[in-house]
């Protein structure tokens, strides 16, 4: 089969994962915003407008990676996630909380989508951590994250992420 203009299936897989968060995201009922620039292991922003706590219009921000590599186990996703990010997303003085989401796809492209005349389907599932306070670590190059499968990003995770920020509950 003959591939479009995206030949690179990292490129492919980290686009897929940004329309996952986005479909998530847009069924919640927010709006994402990405940076300019990555400089700060922050991808995409979630926005809220109003809110139901003290905190009014609360924001997320997320570090997301893509992979179709085997590293479930029966309770958790594994993921090898480069100690820049870590360190990153492990701070716990930030106004806007952090987290990590993690998209597996299956491996071949051609197994990503179906659709019909009455429905669009995804295949993959995100996962989400927050990685504040955690320790500071002695890798030098990477950090295995462990994510219980229980963190599934759907749209009632998002919510509740984004409800807990508006209480004043960081992730």
């Amino acid at each position: 089969m003959q591939r479009g203009l995206i030949n690179d299936i990292n490129q492919q897989e980290e686009q897929l994962s940004n329309i996952y968060l986005q479909a998530v995201t847009t069924v919640a009922g927010y709006s994402v915003y990405k940076p300019f620039v990555d400089d700060d292991s922050i991808d995409w922003g979630v926005a809220a407008k109003g809110g139901t706590g003290p905190i009014r219009a609360p924001r997320l921000e997320l570090q997301l990676k893509s992979t179709s590599s085997d590293i479930q186990d029966a309770n958790s996703i594994r993921y090898p996630l480069k100690l820049k990010n870590y360190d990153d997303l492990r701070m716990d003085d930030f106004a806007i909380p952090r987290i990590l989401v993690v998209v597996l796809i299956p491996e071949t492209p051609e197994d990503w989508l179906t659709q019909s005349e009455t429905k669009l389907c995804i295949r993959g599932c995100g996962y989400w951590i927050s990685l504040r306070g955690k320790r500071k670590t002695q890798n030098t190059s990477t950090v295995t994250v462990p994510i219980p499968r229980t963190n599934q990003f759907t749209v009632a995770a998002l919510q509740s992420i984004m409800e807990g920020i508006s209480q004043g509950v960081q992730p």
